[in-house]
Formats: C-alpha cells, sequence, structure tokens
C-alpha cells in the first residue's frame, strides 16, 4: 500500500508559485491577494491569517477588509466592490462561512471574475464546463495535481466520486472527464441518495470520496488494488473524521493519509489561482 501525502505536491506548486511571483516583482508588478472575513468566527480568523502569513512568505500583498457581524448585504457587496476596483489587488477571497442572515451566493455574484481567487464564480465555473482557460475550484484542481504528481494514471480509468457538492464533486468530475494527459477518465458522480452507492464505488480505479459522512468508505466499499482518495471531512471539536476509514489501507493500493491528505493542496492552488490571476493582469 502507497501512502499519498500532499504536502510534497503542496510544496513543489509553491515552488512554481515563488519563482513566478519572482518573476512578475522583477518586471515591476507586485501581485495581491485581498481577503474579507465577515464577524469574529474564530476559525474564519485562524484561516485568515494562515493566508496572510502565506501571502508574505511568497511576496504578495495581502490586503483585508473585516467587517463586523451585525455588517448588512450592501456593505459586503461594497467591500468586495472596493477590491474589485483596486489595481493593486489582483485576487480576492471573502472568506466562508459569513454570518446567518447574509447571502454568500449573492456576494459571490459581485466578485470579479477575474479576481475569483477560489474558482466558484458561477462563470468560472461556466468557463470549465467548457473548457476554457480561468480559475479552477481549489480542491478538485489539487485533487487532480496529486495524481499527476504521484504518476497515477487517469487516462481511460474509471474514477468514482461519492459526493456531489458543488465545491469538490461536481467541478471535479467535470475536470477528470476533460481531454487532457492528467485526466481523460470515465468519471461517475454518486451520492448518499443512491442506496447501492457501493456498487459504483466498489468498481472504481480511482476513488474520491467527498460526501462530508466521517467513516463512509469501508474496505468492503473498495476495489483491492485502487486508488483512495478522501477529500470529504468533519471536525468535532478540534478532531478531524474523515470519509475514509483508515482500516481502508489493507485493500487499497494507495491512499491519502488521514492527515495532510487533500488539505494542503487547497491552500497550494488558492496561491496558484492567485499569481496566474496576477499574470493575466499584468502581463496580459
Amino acid at each position: 500500500m502507497r501512502l499519498l501525502p500532499g504536502q510534497p505536491v503542496a510544496d513543489q506548486i509553491f515552488a512554481d508559485v515563488t519563482q513566478r511571483v519572482d518573476a512578475l516583482r522583477h518586471k515591476g508588478f507586485v501581485p495581491g491577494l485581498a481577503t474579507i472575513l465577515v464577524g469574529d468566527d474564530g476559525a474564519s480568523a485562524g484561516y485568515i491569517r494562515l493566508k496572510q502569513s502565506r501571502a508574505e512568505q511568497l511576496g504578495f500583498t495581502s490586503p483585508h477588509l473585516h467587517l463586523p457581524a451585525t455588517a448588512s448585504q450592501r456593505e459586503l457587496h461594497e467591500a468586495i466592490a472596493e477590491f474589485n476596483a483596486d489595481p493593486a489587488v489582483h485576487a480576492m477571497l471573502v472568506q466562508y462561512p459569513i454570518p446567518a442572515g447574509l447571502d454568500y451566493d449573492e456576494a459571490l455574484l459581485t466578485v470579479d471574475p477575474a479576481k475569483d481567487v477560489d474558482g466558484m464564480h458561477p462563470v468560472n465555473l461556466g468557463r470549465l464546463a467548457l473548457g476554457l482557460p480561468g480559475p479552477r475550484p481549489c480542491t478538485p484542481a489539487g485533487i487532480e495535481a496529486l495524481l499527476a504528481f504521484y504518476d497515477i494514471p487517469v487516462a481511460g480509468r474509471e474514477v468514482v466520486i461519492l459526493g456531489r457538492g458543488a465545491t469538490i464533486g461536481r467541478p471535479l468530475a467535470m475536470m477528470l472527464a476533460q481531454k487532457r494527459p492528467t485526466a481523460n477518465a470515465a468519471v461517475t458522480v454518486v451520492h448518499t441518495g443512491v442506496a447501492d452507492w457501493p456498487r459504483y464505488t466498489s468498481r472504481a480505479d480511482i476513488l474520491v470520496a467527498a460526501a462530508g459522512v466521517p467513516g463512509i468508505i469501508q474496505p468492503e466499499h473498495v476495489k483491492p488494488g485502487a486508488v483512495v482518495i478522501g477529500a470529504g471531512v468533519r471536525y468535532e471539536g478540534k478532531r478531524l473524521l474523515p470519509d475514509v476509514d483508515e482500516s481502508c489501507e489493507a485493500v487499497a493500493g494507495a491512499i491519502t493519509p488521514r492527515v495532510g491528505g487533500v488539505g494542503p493542496l487547497t491552500v497550494a492552488m488558492l496561491f496558484h489561482n492567485a499569481i496566474a490571476a496576477a499574470e493575466r493582469a499584468t502581463l496580459g
């Protein structure tokens, strides 16, 4: 059984981003990744600090707006508009979740698609569906990068994704079905609403668990020798509860670890999207 940790892949992505930031700064441009936080959720504030710290390490500016939990939808839209209009901001993210009473999807629609670092704006998801260039959702892009890094063949193989969410399952299915050396697979998407979903997962050459149901994937759900990617998690306090039970290691040919699998790649791909946005804005 082969472990597939995400950190070496993330390190490679960050090394590429660093080179591209240096090249951009050498030409007189400084990439900027802006963040917006609404409210005082401790975990969200921690994520913002981590992203700001990484931005500083990589050579990005990281302007930030912190709105109170009492902020209105209009005030959130105004904050987004401020970064949309700022030529020094090449990419931005609105930290999710936002306080109850605010509409995240409505706010996302006001983000300039060219600055959408998460790749989740409807325009960018449409570009993905059409196979056009644009920022890709970070976790699915990270999963494709993970498979490529470890030389796991994808083309022509059967990939089954358990989970149809907008952030992982649906965009990943589109990405891995596209005609590309690191994709071009036969992709099936199933979910917990399919009574016999194990019938599909147990035949997969590559199984991606993205249901957000702790321990849903057990050894009997995995084809012997298959590649298993755990992308869905929940938290019980600070304890991480993955979709893939650790006992699956006895059956899988390759598997992401319980901790340090796909997670590091999500942040790495965010900065990959950010430097690509900066290059498009400054170099054309």
